[in-house]
């Protein structure tokens, strides 16, 4: 309806119930003598004005009725308060007295019969949109603003699948309460329960400022369930008008996780990055297109995105750029296997921090082909460091990978080899090199989460390779965080370790994930394919040699740094072109695995 039938509409509706309170109070109050007598309708004529001039005030006419609450009942009151008001100066001035008790029960009639008005559209909005078939009870666990704010917002929303029909709280003050016409019926540990009781379709976690930790509990419970659970958004895109309160989103790998985010010495890194030119290698992958995210925010004069492909380059790039950050990007394509080129780059832009993110990861295809994981892991990476140090740079931070402790993979032993390369140059350059190592982080590039998913929405089944395998997970920009706040630590040849919190069993990321999408186990199965090869069936983070008690900074752990001779890494690199493949995988894994003797201990942050 248009503004202005909505104003004629109620404009006429308002005079009549006037008109009907006005009347009714003379009768009410035992002076119905003077109905309908001249002074009656001279008295009709100065309410109506009254009212409309308050009304005007108080904008009344643009509300939107639909939604109303107790600031529109406010305003009614205000309105009416001031219309009476008003009408008994004018009275006064025209009469020379006023009729109190006929005001009085016309401003309470006045209330009844506008305020009635008014919400009984909101009243019959929600009572139609609850009729609609087909829509999923739901349980909102959180009776909070943003939980009422929900349930609010999906009762009146027409293209809405979901019905709320109880809340969850753990406030012993709110429980058998009803608050929007709803029961608040229980507490958390009551989920499974109530959600039989009343017949739910769907959960909805409605607390967005509570800790991960707690939300991590919540989700154990609601699997029991095995009814589909979702969360209300961020309270910070409600805020800014990113997401709306009815844009729910899927339970995602970070809330399985439980982790509360480490605080960071933002000071420090800013210091330490603030007016200086930064380089990242492999820009465009998961890790490192994080790295630069993280990196701008710290406001370095120049960021340098190095990396191979042009594709993922541009788009890191672009999607900085969005943000029009007062750093100047560079982006440069180079490949890190490219001797000259590295050289060339370090040369002509000398950055100040090289964070090395440039990597072959996968763990099956680098079993298919070592040379190139040699070639890019190991070799890319002392092309790296070296051209760092024949251009002076102050500090190189290398990331590494828990697969580099006891490989059983090329790809482990590739990238502990080209930790041993990084620790024997920081013993002879004034460049400091430090080694960041850590576990999977959760969505990068061919992790299991987005394949699991994936294998969930085209209904299964969802592929494990062994139901005993576990792995440490965190997410891509705390990992990310954490690798800029050791790189301001670094005082060289030190092997920084992320703390990963508890290893997770993958049979059971899967199963939470299968169960947490709404299916149950018998919908979408799981089915173990056996480990593939080089695969562990669980991952170190140090070995025995490289074990060290200290926590330098919370979640960051100091190892002792570890190496082999380096004339036996170099042999291997001069000849490792002229090995078959199997050849080439055994002497990898045999020289990585020897018994190795620790350099010195490390210096302390």
């Amino acid at each position: 309806m248009t503004y202005r039938k909505r104003f004629g509409m109620f404009t006429l509706l308002d005079t009549l119930i006037i008109i009907a309170a006005f009347s009714s109070s003379f009768i009410i109050v035992d002076v119905a003598g003077i109905l309908f007598s001249m002074t009656f309708w001279i008295s009709v004529f100065i309410i109506l004005i009254s009212y409309y001039m308050s009304a005007f005030y108080f904008r009344m006419n643009r509300k939107a009725w639909e939604y109303a609450s107790i600031g529109e009942l406010k305003n009614i009151v205000k309105t009416l308060t001031a219309a009476v008001v008003l009408n008994g100066i004018i009275q006064m001035a025209v009469f020379s007295y006023v009729l109190y008790r006929v005001l009085f029960v016309t401003w309470i009639l006045m209330i009844l019969g506008i305020g009635g008005a008014r919400f009984f559209r909101r009243y019959r909005n929600e009572s139609t949109y609850r009729k609609k078939l087909g829509r999923k009870k739901t349980m909102i666990i959180g009776a909070g603003s943003a939980g009422m704010m929900l349930a609010r917002q999906l009762s009146q929303s027409r293209g809405c699948e979901l019905d709320p029909v109880v809340f969850i709280d753990d406030d012993p003050y709110k429980q058998q309460l009803d608050i929007l016409s709803l029961p608040v019926a229980g507490n958390t540990e009551q989920i499974p329960e109530l959600a039989k009781i009343y017949e739910v379709e769907r959960i909805i976690i409605a607390i967005p400022s509570m800790e991960r930790k707690k939300l991590h509990d919540i989700y154990e419970i609601c699997l029991k369930t095995g009814i589909k659970t979702q969360v209300l958004p961020m309270i910070e895109d409600l805020v800014t008008g990113k997401l709306s309160v009815t844009q729910l989103r899927d339970v995602s790998p970070e809330d399985l996780l439980g982790r509360e985010e480490v605080e960071l010495d933002h000071k420090h890194i800013k210091t330490s990055m603030r007016g200086k030119t930064v380089m990242v290698t492999g820009a465009g992958g998961s890790i490192g297109s994080e790295l630069c995210r993280q990196i701008v925010k710290y406001k370095p004069a120049r960021l340098i995105l190095l990396g191979h492909g042009e594709n993922s380059i541009y788009h890191i790039q672009m999607e900085l750029m969005k943000h029009k950050p007062e750093t100047i990007l560079t982006p440069l394509i180079a490949d890190i296997q490219d001797r000259i080129r590295i050289h060339e780059v370090m040369e002509e832009w000398k950055p100040d921090q090289v964070y090395h993110a440039a990597a072959h990861k996968h763990v099956p295809l680098m079993e298919e082909n070592p040379q190139e994981a040699v070639k890019n892991n190991t070799i890319g990476s002392l092309n790296v460091a070296e051209a760092a140090d024949a251009a002076g740079v102050k500090t190189v931070v290398m990331v590494s990978t828990d697969k580099a402790v006891n490989p059983t993979s090329v790809m482990g032993a590739s990238k502990r080899l080209a930790e041993m390369l990084i620790h024997h140059l920081n013993s002879r350059s004034s460049t400091i090199y430090t080694v960041v190592r850590f576990g999977n982080v959760l969505g990068s590039n061919g992790s299991v989460i987005p394949l699991f998913k994936k294998q969930i929405d085209q209904g299964g089944p969802v592929t494990v390779t062994h139901p005993e395998m576990v792995r440490y997970f965190m997410t891509i920009p705390e990992a990310s965080r954490l690798v800029l706040q050791a790189g301001t630590m670094a005082k060289g040849g030190e092997t920084f370790v992320l703390d990963m919190g508890e290893p997770v069993k993958i049979v059971d990321l899967a199963k939470n994930l299968i169960t947490l999408s709404g299916y149950t186990m018998d919908e979408i199965p799981i089915q173990f394919t056996g480990m593939r090869p080089g695969e562990k069936l669980y991952e170190e983070l140090l070995n025995e040699e490289e074990i060290h008690d200290e926590q330098i900074f919370p979640k960051i752990y100091l190892g002792r740094a570890s190496t082999l001779p380096l004339e036996e890494i170099e042999n291997l690199l001069s000849d490792f072109t002229a090995l078959e493949k199997e050849q080439l995988r055994n002497i990898m894994l045999e020289l990585t695995n020897r018994r190795i003797v620790a350099v010195g201990e490390s210096t302390t942050a």
